[in-house]
């Protein structure tokens, strides 16, 4: 029953990887791999010397950074206070509406942003109705990289929320109890309970998203920016793209793209050991 599965992991997912010989070869297409210059670590040089590496790498750093800090405390406030929802039909509808973005697929929900930031949409008829002016929210450096962090969050708290929800029940219903005989009041007992009742699943979710520091969201950046916002929301993964696909400097964009998927194994590496060591998660 493996077999299949095994058959179209090797050739779509360790096939290409034979693709990576690009990075230390001046890469021409019509020699392929075989005829085209080897050139060692000389394309790796040329990337690390861009004038724009750096500025990519903090990009992609401070998208992803804050993306994973705000997507695991977003979900876990909501988490808190439906808890404090005493009405199910009101949680079950919260619940659904917050997971429903997760399904939907960055080509619609960048539709969805647009016309809720363009300069006709209703954010800015609101800041238009207290007599400001527009704001071009899509095309200005300083807004977009929060529009990005915000809709991201927004797309994916849904998940989290229910598997921190799901840790909340698993708690021992007694403790509560026991807390209220004793004078404690909710916030007391969210601060005393809850929150170290289900600290080993934010523990483990915290850990695991470290090893997506250098995955700030391809997707998500490439049906959203424009050359405007270049200089905030530019990340490794949409320059390699650029680079490879547009610019067809393919040694280059391979030697990008292997740089990010070392770092990326060593942090996976770190993340996974982290989660072993504080919450005995493991693999294997």
């Amino acid at each position: 029953m493996l077999i299949p599965g095994v058959i179209v992991t090797l050739i779509y997912a360790y096939g290409p990887m034979f693709g990576l010989v690009m990075a230390f070869q001046k890469y021409v297409p019509t020699k392929g791999f075989l005829g085209s210059k080897w050139v060692g670590f000389k394309n790796f040089e040329y990337i690390f010397h861009m004038p724009d590496f750096y500025q990519v790498l903090w990009n992609t750093l401070i998208i992803a950074v804050l993306k994973i800090i705000f997507g695991l405390l977003v979900p876990l406030i909501l988490a808190l206070l439906l808890q404090e929802v005493a009405k199910n039909w009101i949680v079950r509808t919260i619940q659904t509406s917050v997971f429903l973005p997760y399904f939907l697929s960055w080509t619609i929900l960048a539709g969805v942003i647009f016309e809720i930031f363009s300069l006709n949409g209703p954010v800015n008829s609101l800041i238009a109705s207290m007599g400001s002016d527009p704001i071009m929210f899509m095309g200005d450096k300083n807004w977009f990289r929060g529009i990005l962090i915000g809709s991201d969050v927004w797309k994916g708290m849904g998940y989290n929320m229910i598997l921190y929800l799901a840790a909340i029940i698993g708690i021992n219903p007694n403790l509560y109890e026991a807390a209220e005989i004793d004078g404690a009041g909710r916030w007391k007992q969210v601060i005393h309970i809850t929150l170290p009742g289900i600290a080993p699943i934010i523990v483990l979710l915290a850990t695991l998203s470290l090893g997506s520091v250098l995955n700030a969201g391809f997707e998500q950046i490439l049906l959203l920016y424009n050359p405007l916002v270049y200089e905030s929301a530019d990340v490794i993964d949409t320059l390699v793209y650029r680079m490879g696909l547009i610019d067809q400097q393919f040694s280059p964009a391979a030697a990008f793209g292997l740089f990010k998927s070392v770092v990326s194994v060593v942090l996976v590496s770190i993340s996974y050991y982290m989660a072993y060591r504080f919450t005995n998660y493991r693999i294997f």
